[in-house]
C-alpha cells in the first residue's frame, strides 16, 4: 500500500526503517510520529513527508482491528 503522503493515523516506515504511527501534521509541514505500540513519550518529527512509506492506512488498520474483535 503506498500513497503520495502519509496522513494522521497511518502506519508508516521512515527513512531509518522505524515503523511509526503519524499522530499529527503541524501546519502541513511537520509530521509527528510515534512507535506503533507503547507510550507517546518516544515521539519524533520529520519535515520530509516524502521519506515516509505508508505501510497501512488508518482506515485499513481500523477495519482489520474490528475484524479481530
Amino acid at each position: 500500500m503506498t500513497r503520495e503522503r502519509a496522513e494522521v493515523g497511518d502506519l508508516v516506515q521512515d527513512e531509518q526503517g522505524r515503523r511509526a504511527i503519524v499522530t499529527d501534521i503541524k501546519q502541513g509541514s511537520t509530521w509527528v510520529l510515534r512507535p506503533p505500540s507503547g507510550g507517546m513519550t518516544a515521539q519524533w518529527e520529520t519535515e520530509d513527508p516524502g521519506s515516509l512509506q505508508v505501510l497501512e492506512t488508518r482506515a485499513s488498520r481500523l477495519d482489520r482491528e474490528q475484524e479481530v474483535k
